[in-house]
């Protein structure tokens, strides 16, 4: 799931304490593959029986989720999520995050209506064409325009992405035996960001 975002492989594998996630933003090679086998092999010798790896389906043309199955083949079994995890009966949160929404999005629309001198004229504007969103814990209004600037459109996210200073706890809390010295960004020195010469610091 989740395209070319590795948000959702991310944060499910940060929650559900996986032992890896291969996700689009950060390029892996075959290296951080043997060393995340080399990493269960040693977890299955303790008393943890268990590993889980996460592989969004956009993060890798070759890599694929049969191929990483077969290097994980003698101790796993793969389960291709897909859209299973969408639909269902809305939660409390649901309903009320759509009510909340779509106020918000009624009191604008009248709000540019009694803007507009006339009853037929246009009121499109910069600032008229725009997203519904939340930015910390409020929604607010983006124009379109600004998020151009801010936008990967051929993948269809955002050109920084704050989560992705994450991604080193996920190896912390999974207990690698790799060093934890940072570079002079403050990302582990392996991590390889896509579409970055440096990795963004921490």
């Amino acid at each position: 799931m989740g395209g070319y975002c590795g948000y959702l492989a991310n944060m499910g594998a940060l929650a559900a304490g996986a032992d890896a996630a291969y996700i689009f933003e950060e390029l892996f090679d075959i290296r951080d593959l043997q060393s995340n086998v080399e990493h269960l092999t040693e977890k299955m010798k303790t008393t943890i029986q268990r590993g889980l790896v996460l592989r969004n389906e956009s993060c890798s043309e070759n890599y694929t989720t049969d191929f990483i199955y077969q290097l994980y083949s003698e101790e796993g079994r793969k389960n291709v999520l897909g859209h299973m995890q969408q639909g269902g009966a809305p939660s409390p949160f649901d309903r009320n995050f759509g009510t909340k929404i779509s106020a918000r999005a009624m009191q604008w629309i009248c709000m540019k209506l009694k803007e507009s001198p006339g009853k037929r004229k246009r009121f499109v504007t910069d600032d008229s064409t725009c997203v519904l969103g939340i930015s910390k814990r409020n929604l607010f209004f983006q124009p379109v325009t600004e998020l151009k600037k801010e936008t990967d459109f051929e993948h269809r996210i955002p050109k920084e992405q704050c989560w992705l200073k994450l991604r080193p706890l996920m190896k912390i809390l999974a207990k690698y035996e790799a060093s934890y010295e940072v570079s002079d960004s403050g990302q582990l020195e392996h991590v390889h960001h896509r579409g970055h010469e440096e990795p963004a610091a921490i």
